[in-house]
């Protein structure tokens, strides 16, 4: 019979993600069949699934932790935001409308039994089912209707795991306080509590706990001391996308307003000679980059007005003028051409704007979206990769007869004349650890012998190794149901 147990946050970014995919390594070591399940994600961050669908890339991570593809069923709602206000909604992997946020508010209820659905259907066959919550139940203003937390755990009958943060401080009244607002059925649901991101001698923190389980009746699942390697996985919130100082091979990219797929980065973060260096709004782009690499946007078009609005486009033609290297990935590719052409007013109000003008193809936004896992060859190293598309419009134009990639028969991307700027949809390319290779050794950058995937597989190996030696795994087992 399949158990379930929901890890819930006493905040955003409490560091779920990575306790659900340790934990779930870690059960899978026991010998435990395991499946992850988030029922609500809001994230640009999304991954292609096996069963050509699209989830948070949360849920693609954990899925991996337990030995599994990743399908659409471990992440039934996916919220993509396009602006302040509104987000696409993608239901079990498909596109189903863009709604404002108080608009989402009334239909999200309604989701319920798709939720419930994939979530029966992930159970079967399956030893335990580890469900990440979303940002935290204290938030009691979004009781009503809720899918992503409290209403979930209570309709699905699955009990709860709180994590609180001490990093950021007040982890006492993040537990407390949650217990205190919540009602008492809602605080039932709760059986177990942990404290994450502790710096230090756990040992000082047992009076804090134990105040916390006096005040709360729930039982103390363990302190688990900050996991230093945690940033050799894969990011999935944009607040965790940071700069990281490597060697003397620079990176620059933009951190543009509706950044997405920003896993690409990734792979580079963990090359030991290359500076991967996130330039915030308002700083210019630095003279000594070696490579501008404009990622993948939710929203080309608003983020290409951004993009200009910081004066990024000046600094670009001049890092072109220097001889610099660009690579645009994507909605970054998208921005490289002299023109967007959005007719059909998918990003807005109807209309043309001029691209950078950094390679000569024209985009055309077009309401069906491409949604696959692509397996590329890289046309001047002969490497194979893999990766995935995710994209809304076809790029079209001169510049894509220097086609640098080739998908089956298709060519894929484009060069300007001096091959120093290029362009493609391919998300996850750095991944192919020959390519990766091959394409900075071609701009000058040392390149280590190391395997990506190879590291990523024992970053989680040793994250499941920590969990074991610090929660208490036995009782959370116990309390799954």
């Amino acid at each position: 019979m399949s158990k379930s147990i929901m890890i819930q946050g006493a905040g955003s970014n409490v560091g779920k993600s990575m306790l659900v995919a340790g934990i779930a390594r870690a059960c899978v070591k026991r010998g435990l069949s395991v499946a992850p399940f988030k029922p609500q994600n809001m994230s640009n961050n999304a991954a292609v699934t096996a069963d050509g669908g699209e989830i948070g890339r949360a849920q693609a991570l954990q899925a991996r932790a337990c030995g599994l593809d990743p399908i659409v069923d471990m992440n039934p709602v996916l919220l993509k935001p396009e602006t302040e206000t509104g987000a696409q909604v993608i239901v079990q992997g498909q596109r189903l409308t863009t709604l404002r946020a108080r608009d989402y508010g009334k239909m999200k209820s309604t989701l319920m039994p798709r939720v419930l659905e994939s979530f029966e259907r992930l159970k079967q066959g399956r030893d335990l089912v580890i469900v990440e919550g979303a940002g935290s139940p204290a938030e009691i203003n979004l009781r009503s209707g809720d899918i992503a937390n409290m209403g979930f755990a209570e309709a699905a009958h699955v009990p709860v795991v709180l994590a609180g943060d001490i990093d950021r401080g007040g982890v006492i009244a993040q537990l407390v306080g949650t217990h205190a607002v919540l009602p008492k059925s809602d605080q039932s649901l709760i059986k177990a509590f942990l404290v994450n991101k502790f710096r230090g001698d756990v040992a000082l923190f047992s009076d804090g706990a134990k105040e916390i389980a006096t005040r709360t009746g729930w039982s103390d699942l363990g302190t688990l001391p900050w996991f230093a390697d945690a940033w050799k996985l894969p990011a999935e919130d944009v607040l965790d996308i940071a700069t990281r100082k490597g060697g003397r091979f620079k990176i620059v990219v933009p951190k543009l307003g509706r950044i997405a797929n920003f896993d690409d980065l990734d792979p580079l973060v963990n090359e030991p000679d290359v500076t991967v260096e996130i330039i915030e709004p308002g700083r210019p782009l630095p003279l000594d980059a070696d490579l501008v690499l404009i990622p993948g946007s939710k929203s080309t078009i608003s983020d290409l007005a951004e993009f200009r609005r910081q004066g990024w486009d000046i600094d670009l033609q001049a890092h072109t003028r220097r001889g610099g290297h660009v690579l645009g990935i994507c909605g970054g590719y998208q921005m490289l051409g002299r023109e967007i052409c959005d007719d059909n007013g998918i990003e807005g109000n109807p209309g043309r704007v001029p691209g950078l003008g950094h390679l000569d193809v024209v985009t055309k936004l077009e309401p069906k979206k491409t949604l696959s896992r692509t397996e590329a060859i890289d046309r001047n190293s002969g490497e194979t990769l893999q990766g995935y598309e995710i994209h809304l419009g076809r790029t079209e134009g001169p510049d894509t007869a220097r086609a640098w990639l080739s998908i089956g028969e298709r060519a894929e991307g484009a060069s300007n004349e001096t091959g120093r700027v290029r362009g493609c949809y391919l998300h996850g390319l750095f991944s192919a650890d020959g390519f990766r290779r091959q394409y900075l050794t071609g701009l000058g950058a040392r390149v280590s012998d190391a395997s990506y995937d190879g590291q990523v597989e024992a970053t989680l190996d040793a994250l499941a190794q920590h969990i074991e030696a610090h929660l208490d795994l036995d009782m959370l087992l116990s309390i799954a149901k």
